[in-house]
């Protein structure tokens, strides 16, 4: 009965975090940076190519708009999820397809009042 119990109340949880990086990804499938920089931390670690720094949100937004802008997205695919025992973080790398060249994404996301918040954020060249 515990197990039951306990699945009633982790499910919508779980429910809520995948819906989160759903919508992560359709952003980024979109080249939508205004959406994607709803779901940034106040500060966030943002490594674009060889730059890379800790910034607050805006700052965050300001520079994946002109990274996107710069490389105008055509398509995001997830490679790969995974999340911690306690399910309160999670991590996605996928490729993310531009009209010069396809970049590895990679995001940290930590559980933020029962939402998945980014706080670290990668582009790197493949």
């Amino acid at each position: 009965m515990k197990k039951f119990l306990f699945l009633l109340v982790f499910i919508p949880f779980l429910a809520g975090a995948q819906s989160n990086t759903a919508d992560i990804a359709k952003a980024l499938n979109a080249g939508n940076a205004d959406a994607l920089g709803s779901y940034f931390d106040e500060s966030i670690e943002l490594s674009i190519l060889e730059e890379e720094g800790i910034y607050n949100k805006a700052q965050a937004l300001q520079k994946v708009r002109k990274f996107m802008t710069q490389y105008k997205v055509t398509g995001f695919a997830e490679v790969h999820q995974g999340a911690s025992r306690s399910s309160d973080s999670q991590y996605v790398i996928g490729n993310l397809t531009t009209s010069d060249g396809t970049f590895r994404v990679y995001m940290y996301l930590a559980n933020t009042n029962g939402k998945m918040i980014i706080q670290e954020f990668r582009f790197d060249s493949e």
